[in-house]
């Protein structure tokens, strides 16, 4: 038998399989997919050397197959098996994760851990978490990149949450084909025999971007990990996850004050700072939204007031990356001051309307913000209700006071609200080792938790309006 020929049989037995399995006769599939009987027997016989795209489309269309089945339909009729298709990403320059496109602000020490984590032996399993827009992916992306330069190590990347199948012009391609098979087992806590075959014991990084772990996917993973001896999996999260033998490493926001580190010193060659230097120095996170300033709004001049209203606006917007893009996106309508004060009154309703920056943009991140404010135990939420409206910080002890509960049992809901990114701990001041640590919920989080939100439709127009008055 040749090689065109297996193939073909290949496919007739997949397509035949999945037929079986939907529990159609050829008959019926035929009516269903309006594909004619005769070219379905022909298909399922090996007689067809390279079935047509849009006949594998109405055939998986009419047998309702999920993202595996259509994937592993999809890789027979180009001839590949999953093996094949891993087979062609494998090598280092083709399977590398996605190339950035802006520059990573203020990650220094959160990026040396996470390689550092990565770049061990010991540590096969590691868990990014922290709330959503707070740059999780952004941080794995360069991660994995350093992974990949150092060792020209393999890296497997998967778009856990990118709402189904990619279907633009490279739907076909190797990479996204073997995505659309594997995304699907790992959301649905599937077998990996195939996967775990061919990796084997080849130096591997499989990322998990969006991944939420359940307890029906955990053992695939553990499963996965036993069987390749040198793969590595990094997963990205917004629930952190125990898993027996893996490692978390919690993402807060991005600072708004001063971030630790001596001054930088000027050199010989540096004439004079520029205007605000000396106030947005070491502040990633106003670094980050006067990045994005100066692009929007390249006629406007960086002055020392205008580095103050910007610090103000990241102090009410909790340094939260997605948060900082989506309320400069209104300065093409509205003045700094009046972000300031939009952001100051009602944060959330800033950001869920401004207007999406790019297409397929995700939820509102209030929504997200919701949805995992929603997920937490009576505990952890009773928690964070009862501190919420507190304008001032608070310690584990005025928490417990709060609830009427043990100061260590209050100690251990707050250490769960700070791995969800919820609340932030803010640094013991010098000389202040022995004095106890103080917290605030976000102010988005506030905002959500405490506010009353107007309906969707006609939040931001009710803020906008107020804000320009």
């Amino acid at each position: 038998m040749t090689n065109r020929q297996a193939r073909s049989a290949e496919f007739g037995a997949v397509l035949r399989g999945a037929r079986e399995k939907a529990g159609l006769t050829q008959e019926q599939l035929a009516g269903l997919s309006t594909v004619s009987i005769r070219a379905i027997r022909d298909l399922e016989r090996g007689r067809v050397v390279r079935p047509r795209k849009d006949t594998v489309r109405l055939l998986a269309d009419a047998m309702r197959l999920g993202d595996t089945g259509r994937a592993a339909l999809e890789l027979a009729a180009d001839g590949a098996s999953v093996g094949k298709a891993l087979h062609d990403v494998y090598s280092p320059e083709l399977a590398c994760p996605p190339m950035p496109v802006h520059t990573l602000f203020g990650r220094e020490s959160e990026l040396r851990a996470l390689s550092d984590l990565l770049g061990s032996e010991r540590e096969r399993l590691v868990t990014v978490v922290g709330l959503p827009g707070v740059g999780k992916s952004r941080l794995a992306q360069e991660a994995a990149l350093q992974v990949h330069r150092r060792g020209d190590i393999p890296v497997l990347w998967l778009p856990m949450d990118a709402g189904g199948r990619t279907t633009d012009k490279a739907a076909h391609r190797p990479q996204t084909a073997l995505a659309n098979w594997v995304r699907p087992l790992v959301s649905e806590g599937g077998h990996y025999d195939e996967l775990a075959s061919f990796i084997a014991d080849r130096p591997t990084l499989l990322v998990l971007d969006g991944h939420e772990m359940t307890p029906a996917t955990s053992p695939a993973l553990m499963y996965l990990l036993h069987s390749c001896r040198r793969l590595r999996i990094l997963l990205t999260s917004r629930r952190p996850h125990h898993v027996s033998g893996g490692r978390l490493l919690p993402l807060a926001p991005l600072p708004t004050t001063l971030a630790p580190g001596p001054p930088p010193i000027p050199g010989p060659a540096v004439m004079s700072p520029l205007p605000g230097d000396s106030l947005s120095a070491r502040r990633p996170a106003v670094e980050l939204m006067l990045s994005y300033v100066s692009h929007l709004r390249p006629d406007l001049l960086l002055t020392d007031s205008v580095i103050g209203v910007v610090t103000e606006i990241c102090e009410a917007l909790d340094g939260i990356p997605q948060a900082l893009e989506a309320a400069t996106s209104w300065l093409l309508l509205y003045s700094l001051e009046q972000l300031r004060e939009m952001a100051r009154k009602s944060p959330l309703a800033l950001v869920d309307g401004a207007p999406p920056l790019t297409l397929g943009a995700a939820a509102p991140l209030g929504e997200l913000l919701a949805a995992v404010r929603a997920g937490l135990p009576d505990r952890q939420a009773a928690l964070l209700a009862a501190m919420a409206p507190a304008a001032s910080s608070w310690t584990v002890d005025d928490a417990a006071e709060v609830l009427g509960v043990p100061s260590a049992r209050a100690a251990q809901d707050v250490h769960a609200l700070l791995l969800h990114g919820l609340i932030r701990q803010f640094p013991a001041a010098p000389g202040g080792a022995d004095r106890p640590g103080e917290f605030s919920v976000l102010h988005l989080v506030r905002d959500l938790v405490t506010g009353e939100r107007p309906p969707e439709e006609d939040a931001a127009p009710r803020l906008l309006a107020t804000g320009a008055a």
